[in-house]
């Protein structure tokens, strides 16, 4: 998992309340357990026409916002069926952070697996960042996970909150697997004893 430290990027704004995870990737994309080749799909309900060509409406299909890093989203974001395909979609099209006052604990528990940062944010903070990410060109926010920081355009500093330990396995790249992987040495010489004194096993 790619470490996350500081993300500078555009920022698409979404305000859109109860953004399910079947809205992030709709069912027809889960057949897959690959984490590459979903961002076709992410929002695709929103991003397409019924023929399949793209809707020029959506934000991320609008110039400004087509290599966007960061969405600005309101409330309870990623709620609606557990599927980790959703922060698996984001990553894929290239969204590190999404900004909200409140996610669904399940994909919030997901993104952190992912390497995506779900940072929480006030109803006044958000309404501010979302009047960054309007700003098209120039949407540009800096999140800075060490600080807890999200810097605007205009140099405005709004403050986030993340436990120690999630923020500790982002800084540094970890997932579950790894965790486990920095317990190398001690699951190693744990066997070896258990193998000396349990042959049989």
């Amino acid at each position: 998992m790619d470490k996350f430290t500081t993300l500078t990027g555009v920022a698409a704004p979404l305000p859109i309340t109860n953004i399910d995870t079947d809205m992030i990737i709709p069912k027809q994309y889960l057949k897959t357990i690959a984490r590459t080749g979903l961002g076709k799909g992410l929002f695709s309900e929103l991003r397409y026409k019924e023929d399949g060509s793209e809707n020029p409406d959506f934000v991320l299909n609008k110039p400004a916002y087509r290599k966007a890093q960061i969405i600005v989203a309101e409330d309870n974001f990623g709620c609606g069926s557990s599927r980790e395909h959703a922060p698996w979609a984001l990553l894929d099209y290239g969204i590190r952070c999404v900004i909200s006052t409140n996610f669904a604990d399940i994909f919030y528990n997901n993104c952190f697996q992912n390497g995506v940062l779900p940072a929480k944010v006030s109803k006044e903070d958000l309404a501010k960042l979302m009047d960054d990410a309007s700003r098209g060109a120039n949407a540009t926010l800096s999140v800075d996970l060490e600080k807890q920081e999200i810097r605007g355009p205009d140099g405005g500093v709004v403050k986030f909150e993340i436990d120690a330990f999630r923020k500790h396995c982002l800084l540094n790249g970890l997932d579950d697997i790894g965790l486990t992987l920095t317990k190398d040495k001690s699951i190693a010489s744990f066997e070896g004893k258990v193998k000396e004194s349990r042959p049989w096993m």
